[in-house]
């Protein structure tokens, strides 16, 4: 590998380089890159002891055809306001910038995929390093940035951000990720924002983990793109190639290139120049030129020309950049080899594939740097070349990016106000609480963003929506009401709205939720998302969900209606599984309220926890079941509603049996309860409100002797405390008994556990809960069976 001249740029840091040093310096720190990454990659696999015999992996191939991309973007387009989401594959390149930056550590790098080192792709809460989006799980990385510029405007608009600030969302995307069916949701929804400032940049090695891309996507990527408002700049020919182009025989040369189909460029590239010299003499020989062109080349000097792609020439990059210089989104397709620069380049085996010790070794000496100095940051270069390149990196626009935004904490109501009604759902509660602070001056009102997957009416937003109005960069009138046609929803769209109302996509609803939870980080203003989805197609967005939650971000989702208790929708509607999620979800608490007035404590709770230090995402799962409301006395009972659980009827002495209910089937519980009392003495009704806070309760109690923690007892314990050793318990809820059906190991006891673990379907109530169980008799025979077997 040849190391280019060293530029004569002028050591006064003051001075800026001419375009041709910027070419030249950019190129040498694309060859860091590339070596730091492959080194790092290497030194973890080959030479760092493995006490478990596994591979440790990582991907320097995927590297490689990424370095000149991140060389050019980070070293000479990125502003310090612009973020970016790094390709997972990608993220020892990430690394080795900040290396070079200073901004991460050698031992940090040596321990790459080790407890405490780097992770294996950008990560916002385990890497050490600022990391804009965390990314891992593809295409998911892609489409946030896309609503992390909705969010950006959303800020604007509403006088929380200067215009001149706004800054670029940036994806660098595998094409792989091309085929990711989330990226095209979200094209479709940024369409209809009017999604700017944004660019989309293609690693395009046409190679993906298990095959080559098939050539007829050539263009369709393009028109897809373009047919949604986006423009597409393509790079495939670098400055070497398109000089080519102009000699004699250049043109048949570059036809040739067009036409290459995928799979045999990759294969030519890894078999290398002589292998290019005797197919394009072959298939093109004969043609005028020809054979002169491809003979003024040596076999080294050929493969560099062939390779000599688009997203490889740093020239030609930094021109494709600086032309992008407005805020129409932008898709960037850059033409690459994978594996670039390494032996590995082109082979269909090299996703994976790694360099051995004698290849590396090659390598190293190429670049002229001495064994043990592999992890020196300038190695094999001279001092006034080195020096050059610090000084270059110290005064990089990104070098100048500042940390991420600690903004202050809203400042929230005493108590939310219940609302009123002797019956009423815990969906209508959460609707009232919305609207009583749209109408409300309450700081934390005007910092509140809501959004729905078009599911806003449904899921009892609307009064909010009516209230704050919808958010549009441009007005949108509502027709409807300037028709005077009779509507509950009065919805004007402006700036000023605070619902951005979105399409039935629940991936685009996750993803944006994660987008408006980490405002605070990256525009330095706190917004309290709030988002409703059909409890059921929480799984639809599942990837998203979780996606958010390892970002730390902050939201309050509201899963509604939930179970079999949304009766005539059928099994297809019905959730199941979703308090398992809630409880297996980290990053996220989940509650399941029965009450309007617990309702109104969790959203109060809600809404400081999610702006806590150690905080997360709140989940609700609501029910559009009316039910009759409990009458209160004190408020004692709320810090155990938090907590997870308190008694609704105290169990009395040491009592020998108790129903523990959650959400829509309290009316069932209590009945039961009131059917059974007089027959089981002292029988308790325990209401819990999150099997989710209890589980990770217990579970950290059980670990506290492990990890040196306190060993109180948890807050379960505490409450089944009241009962006898001996004692039996009926737990139920509309969902899956698993989420309540371990109370029975905390003590010991005997559980009868109630719930729906099959799929649902369309009846009424009564019929549906008698038939799955969930109704009062069942919970009575569930009780009589716990004492006859106890004998």
């Amino acid at each position: 590998m040849a190391l280019i001249n060293t530029p004569t740029r002028a050591t006064d840091s003051a001075a800026s380089p001419s375009r041709a040093e910027t070419v030249e310096l950019i190129t040498q720190l694309e060859q860091r890159l590339r070596w730091l990454s492959s080194w790092m990659i290497h030194n973890a696999n080959t030479l760092r002891d493995k006490r478990d015999g596994l591979k440790v992996g990582g991907h320097q191939a995927s590297c490689a055809s990424m370095t000149a991309i991140m060389a050019a973007l980070y070293f000479h387009a990125l502003r310090p306001q612009d973020k970016v989401a790094v390709k997972p594959h990608a993220g020892p390149v990430l690394h080795a910038i900040h290396y070079l930056l200073d901004e991460q550590t050698r031992e940090k790098m040596e321990r790459f995929r080790g407890l405490g080192g780097v992770q294996s792709y950008p990560s916002r809460t385990k890497d050490s390093i600022p990391v804009d989006f965390s990314t891992g799980s593809v295409g998911l990385g892609v489409a946030i940035t896309a609503f992390s510029s909705l969010v950006q405007d959303y800020l604007i608009a509403h006088g929380q951000m200067a215009e001149e600030n706004s800054g670029r969302m940036i994806a660098l995307m595998g094409d792989a990720e091309l085929d990711e069916g989330n990226i095209y949701e979200c094209l479709i929804e940024g369409y209809k924002h009017d999604l700017r400032n944004c660019w989309w940049v293609v690693d395009y090695n046409r190679q993906s983990l298990d095959a080559t891309t098939a050539d007829r996507m050539f263009r369709r990527f393009d028109d897809i793109f373009e047919t949604c408002g986006w423009r597409v700049v393509t790079l495939k020919h670098g400055k070497l190639q398109r000089e080519a182009f102009t000699r004699p025989g250049g043109k048949a040369l570059e036809d040739w290139i067009e036409t290459c189909p995928n799979a045999e460029f990759a294969a030519l590239t890894y078999l290398g120049g002589a292998a290019w010299r005797e197919r394009l003499i072959r298939d093109i020989g004969t043609k005028r030129g020809v054979a002169d062109l491809v003979g003024s080349f040596d076999d080294d000097e050929l493969a560099r020309l062939m390779t000599n792609l688009g997203g490889h020439c740093i020239e030609t990059l930094l021109d494709a950049f600086d032309s992008m210089d407005d805020e129409r989104p932008t898709l960037l397709i850059a033409y690459t080899v994978k594996g670039y620069g390494l032996p590995l380049a082109g082979h269909k085996d090299n996703h994976s594939g790694m360099m051995n010790t004698s290849q590396i070794e090659s390598l190293r000496g190429d670049l002229g740097i001495s064994p043990g100095d592999e992890w020196g940051k300038w190695a094999g270069l001279g001092d006034n070349l080195a020096h050059t390149l610090q000084d270059f990196v110290d005064h990089s626009p990104i070098a100048r990016k500042q940390a991420e935004h600690a903004a202050p904490a809203i400042p929230l109501p005493d108590r939310l106000p219940v609302p009123e009604g002797a019956e009423q759902s815990t969906q209508a509660a959460f609707g009232k609480v919305l609207h009583d602070l749209a109408k409300s001056d309450a700081p934390l009102a005007d910092r509140l963003v809501t959004t729905a997957p078009d599911v806003t009416q449904t899921t009892n937003l609307g009064a909010f929506v009516n209230q704050r109005g919808l958010f549009r960069r441009q007005e949108l009138a509502d027709i409807f009401q300037q028709a005077k046609i009779p509507s509950a929803q009065k919805w004007i769209g402006h700036r000023a709205g605070q619902h951005i109302e979105l399409g039935i996509a629940e991936n685009n609803f996750f993803l944006a939720l994660a987008a408006l939870g980490l405002s605070a980080q990256h525009f330095g203003t706190r917004l309290i998302p709030v988002g409703t989805v059909y409890d059921p197609f929480i799984a639809r967005g599942l990837d998203a969900l979780n996606y958010g939650c390892y970002q730390d971000s902050r939201f309050l989702l509201i899963g509604t209606p939930s179970g079999i208790t949304l009766a005539g929708e059928g099994g297809a509607h019905q959730s199941v599984n979703t308090p398992l999620i809630g409880m297996g979800q980290p990053g996220l608490e989940s509650f399941e309220p029965a009450f309007a007035d617990e309702v109104a404590l969790m959203m109060g709770w809600a809404f400081a926890h999610m702006q806590a230090d150690a905080g997360s995402s709140v989940y609700l799962r609501l029910t559009t079941r009316v039910i009759e409301q409990v009458t209160r006395t004190d408020t004692a009972w709320e810090d155990d509603a938090i907590a997870g659980a308190y008694w609704l009827r105290e169990p009395s002495g040491q009592a020998d049996a108790a129903i523990a209910f959650c959400g829509a089937v309290a009316p069932e519980a209590i009945a039961a309860w009131e059917a059974l009392r007089d027959d089981i003495p002292g029988l308790g009704l325990l209401a819990v409100t999150s099997p989710d806070r209890l589980h990770r309760d217990w579970s950290a109690q059980r670990a506290a002797r492990w990890n040196g923690k306190p060993q109180g007892p948890s807050h379960i314990e505490t409450v089944l405390g009241a009962l006898s050793p001996g004692a039996g318990l009926v737990t139920v809820l509309d969902g899956s008994p698993s989420a309540l059906s371990w109370l029975g190991g905390v003590r010991g006891h005997r559980v009868s556990p109630l719930g729906t673990d099959r799929f649902g379907q369309t009846g009424d109530l009564p019929d549906l809960y008698r038939t799955y169980r969930l109704d009062s008799e069942a919970i009575i025979d569930a009780m009589a069976d716990l004492l006859l077997q106890r004998g």
